[in-house]
């Protein structure tokens, strides 16, 4: 047989990415289903759970093929399945077509990024699975009349082009409505800042340590702001926006999750946040929409530095494969 080649950087990074988000959607999908009422919805939490183990299982095949230490992730420590019902199934559903969503976007670019053949494989199954689990979440949701839809706006007259400078302009003079791919991206940022504002509601009342409450307090103030940013953009041109999703949370005060497995679920929510504001802004041409996500993005950015500081000092941040560091390399060399 021919031996296969190392992984690359790119494929160890993504692999080692994946397990670590699939060990966090275990626990919180096998909680999810200890309380679930809606059987549709349970159906649909159990393929969801599924996907994950099939996932968990195959990378931890690669590792071991290739000696990589398997990560630790989030264990049965990380998750209590009889700890109250902190969210409804509507938020459940949500949160699945959410999932879908993410799952779609990162699954795509790591199998742009993969050259071996098993782990091009394996994320093209990831696509394929994921694609079939965000439709069938979608077509739940509007069965349901849960589904929220984006603003239509009316067909063009005729095929026309730009003729002022007015069409880049935002803030002084003439002020252009939005175009239709500004408002997708308005809505879809809307949408995950509503899903993040509900999630982080519900971890800031369960949560066990000061410093991570106070975190999740200054996450779902965060979260509501640029919620309101997005919503108030559309409501300058009579466009409809998207609902809070904060009464889908229950009272509970009893955590069904560990700090250390929500903290790490919010900081996967800002990374992909910052990747997608970054995507709006180049599609964007009117400055001010530009200007508003460049401040966002600076805001959730110094957000996360100061996660990734409690994390670290908690000792709750798993270390990432990392190129060796060739001058300590040297150092070592020089001392022996």
């Amino acid at each position: 047989m021919t031996q296969k080649r190392p992984l690359t950087a790119s494929e160890k990074a993504n692999l080692w990415v994946s397990y670590q988000n699939d060990t966090m959607a275990m626990c919180g999908i096998e909680y999810f289903l200890s309380n679930v009422e809606d059987k549709a919805i349970h159906s649909l939490l159990q393929y969801a759970l599924s996907i994950s183990r099939q996932h968990i299982r195959r990378v931890k095949h690669i590792f071991t093929q290739e000696e990589f230490p398997i990560p630790v992730g989030f264990t049965k420590q990380d998750v209590n399945l009889d700890a109250p019902r902190l969210f409804s199934d509507k938020l459940y559903l949500y949160y699945l077509v959410n999932m879908g969503k993410f799952g779609l976007s990162s699954y795509s670019l790591a199998l742009s990024l993969a050259s071996r053949q098993d782990v091009i494989d394996y994320y093209s199954d990831c696509l394929e699975q994921t694609k079939k689990l965000h439709n069938r979440g979608k077509k739940l949701a509007m069965e349901k009349g849960v589904f929220q839809e984006a603003p239509s706006i009316p067909n063009p007259e005729q095929v026309d082009f730009v003729k002022k400078q007015s069409f880049l302009a935002g803030w002084i003079g003439e002020q252009r409505p939005l175009l239709a791919i500004e408002i997708a991206n308005l809505v879809y940022n809307a949408k995950r800042n509503t899903l993040g504002e509900a999630l982080i509601t519900g971890f800031a009342q369960v949560a066990r340590d000061k410093a991570v409450i106070k975190y999740f307090k200054q996450g779902r103030e965060l979260a509501n702001r640029h919620l309101e940013t997005f919503s108030s953009l559309l409501k300058k041109d009579s466009l409809s926006t998207v609902d809070h999703l904060s009464d889908e949370v229950t009272d509970s005060t009893n955590s069904p999750f560990s700090d250390k497995l929500m903290m790490y679920h919010v900081s996967t929510l800002i990374a992909s946040g910052i990747g997608q504001y970054g995507v709006a802004m180049a599609a964007s041409p009117r400055h001010d929409l530009s200007v508003h996500y460049a401040r966002l993005t600076a805001e959730i950015t110094k957000y996360a530095n100061d996660g990734a500081n409690i994390m670290i000092n908690y000792g709750w941040m798993e270390q990432p494969p990392e190129a060796p560091n060739r001058k300590e390399l040297v150092k070592k060399q020089e001392k022996e």
